[in-house]
């Protein structure tokens, strides 16, 4: 059985069809890129797929379950991430701080319970500040746990959000042009960190324009172009695909400048 399932998935604007009839199988452990050009439809099917948009037509299925109409954050509890194209940090706080929160929100811990600093709520926040800790060093930041979020350099700013997001302990983690405005160095220090992060059993599907690094990471990648699937394969087959050339002109040179 696939992880996550999405069969015969339709959504329209109006007259606008952005996602149109896609069928799409994510398996346990897979490092997946979607790409395509822009209005393709990318962006919209992560919506589905997290429940901030609900599709026209078709069926969002996680592990057997049928979830389409299942709000956000319920899926999040499943086990559902994403992070978002323009980061979301708490600039005032410290990296550590906003690691920490993101803990608390998806244990369900409220501020009531904080405030009454029980014996069992101070061991509990122990326990999270830990975790909080060995995810910043996993992902390299460890050494700015203390630095405020907002005076982090945009890699570093990048990474914490990814922190954020593995703070809510993701089965699939979605992930939203996470190299974008990046120099060379930072994007491949952060494809290293995606890839480790799989590597460690979390399944990733990832959205970026930056063909290089998405083709240089991930093993399978989905090609959308006005709202349809048009290929599924591995880099070089999507590469060597007449249709994906001529939909996403320069993707098999930048493939090659890139190997």
């Amino acid at each position: 059985m696939a992880m996550l399932e999405l069969l015969g998935v339709t959504k329209s604007f109006g007259k606008l069809l952005a996602v149109n009839d896609v069928k799409l199988s994510i398996e346990q452990g897979e490092l997946r890129g979607l790409i395509g050009p822009n209005g393709s439809g990318k962006t919209t099917l992560f919506n589905l797929i997290t429940g901030f948009l609900k599709p026209t037509r078709g069926k969002i299925m996680w592990k057997g379950e049928d979830i389409t109409r299942l709000q956000p954050h319920t899926r999040a509890e499943r086990g559902i991430v994403r992070t978002f194209q323009i980061t979301t940090l708490l600039q005032d706080m410290t990296a550590l701080q906003n690691v920490n929160i993101a803990h608390h929100l998806h244990l369900g811990i409220g501020l009531f319970q904080q405030f009454l600093r029980t014996k069992r709520m101070r061991g509990r926040e122990k326990l999270i500040e830990q975790n909080a800790l060995e995810i910043l060093e996993k992902l390299g930041i460890g050494s700015v746990k203390d630095e405020t979020a907002g005076n982090l350099p945009h890699g570093h700013q990048e990474a914490l959000a990814l922190a954020i997001a593995m703070a809510s302990e993701p089965e699939l983690l979605l992930l939203d042009e996470p190299v974008t405005g990046m120099n060379p160095a930072e994007k491949m220090a952060m494809m290293q960190k995606i890839s480790m992060l799989n590597e460690g059993g979390t399944t990733i599907l990832l959205v970026d324009h930056d063909m290089r690094a998405v083709l240089g990471t991930c093993r399978k990648l989905t090609v959308l172009n006005f709202g349809h699937i048009i290929a599924e394969g591995t880099p070089e087959e999507i590469c060597q695909n007449k249709g994906v050339v001529e939909a996403y002109l320069g993707c098999e040179a930048q493939y090659a400048q890139g190997a």
